[in-house]
């Protein structure tokens, strides 16, 4: 089955400029800006502007010059917020829910770069 985009979704209208949001990054591929329910100190979203449902939609079907912003672009949020082991800092998470049993809300690829406290584990260690 194909990747259905759909271009209501709200981060669409991000991208379009139809709901407002606090912008932390913006290159030619990709946006990044504050979540509105923050979990942790920080708490960014990083999005591709192409129409991408999951990471797995957007490795097979975007540009190489996509992946590549898109990745620095993760890569320099992190640098920014404070929270890239690279310059010292204790780490982070980057979580990318994909579909119906990822719990994925919104259907546009999106990246949470969550840090700048101990996270704990996402799933229990098993044996």
């Amino acid at each position: 089955m194909p990747y259905s985009y759909d271009d209501q979704n709200i981060f669409a209208k991000i991208l379009r400029g139809e709901i407002p949001n606090k912008t932390v990054l913006e290159t030619e591929h990709s946006l990044a800006f504050e979540d509105i329910a923050p979990q942790a100190p920080v708490h960014v979203l990083v999005i591709p502007k192409g129409a991408y449902v999951s990471f797995d939609d957007f490795a097979q079907n975007a540009r190489p010059e996509e992946i590549v912003d898109y990745t620095r672009a993760i890569g320099e949020v992190c640098k920014m917020t404070g929270v890239s082991l690279g310059d010292g800092n204790d780490g982070f998470r980057m979580i990318s829910n994909a579909g119906i049993d990822g719990i994925q809300e919104v259907p546009h690829l999106h990246v949470h770069v969550v840090g700048g406290r101990s996270l704990g584990r996402i799933l229990p260690k098993v044996g």
